[in-house]
């Protein structure tokens, strides 16, 4: 029996492994494309997934991680409302999901005030890190942006020595690799990190 450390109710633990379905994805394997329609709620035992916005012209933009005991809030809602989904979830490393059938998920909703908790719970966590991604894209320098978002990255991946090139950081922040080079030599100057190759080693 897998666990699920954001849930302490064993008979929903029970549950949850007994409708559950368990699937495994590889570093860097796409979980979810956007516009599809989601048919259960998937919750990250461990690992961590990214996720990111998908603009009508396909460049995506990054939101937020999901970790283990987590759900991705914008697909709860997608599979709650029967509504596509808006959003990419690329796996960060490799990673365990279960997913819930959504007629289980809204039987639970009716009769498990634990099940409700958390589906309450982490609406409002992921509601915190939109705004979060919001204020950062909309009031903050390029230069902020990117070093936000490697400190969101090293906190997930517990290390500070983070494999990711230019281009990457580029795509992930819909802006110009020479854009992110220039800032990134800047903050390696101001002893805010190290660049090697295709490597960025955060200070302090």
């Amino acid at each position: 029996m897998f666990r699920i450390d954001s849930i302490t109710d064993q008979a929903l633990i029970a549950e949850i492994n007994a409708k559950g379905k368990v699937h495994h994805f590889k570093a860097g394997e796409v979980i979810l494309q956007n516009e599809t329609f989601i048919k259960s709620i998937p919750i990250v035992i461990s690992g961590n997934i990214k996720v990111f916005r998908v603009g009508e012209e396909n460049q995506e933009l990054f939101l937020y991680y999901v970790g283990g005991g987590q759900a991705c809030a914008v697909s709860l809602s997608s599979c709650l409302t029967s509504k596509q989904s808006k959003i990419k979830a690329v796996a960060e490393e490799d990673s365990v999901i279960v997913s819930i059938p959504i007629n289980d998920a809204f039987n639970w909703f009716d009769t498990n005030r634990s099940w409700r908790t958390y589906v309450f719970q982490t609406l409002e966590n992921r509601i915190e890190e939109l705004l979060l991604a919001v204020d950062t894209m909309a009031f903050s320098k390029v230069d902020q942006r990117i070093l936000s978002y490697l400190q969101a990255k090293a906190k997930t991946l517990k290390t500070n020595s983070l494999n990711i090139t230019h281009q990457e950081i580029a795509n992930e922040l819909s802006t110009s690799r020479e854009v992110v080079s220039r800032l990134l030599k800047k903050m390696e100057i101001d002893g805010l990190l190290e660049l090697h190759r295709n490597r960025v080693v955060l200070m302090g």
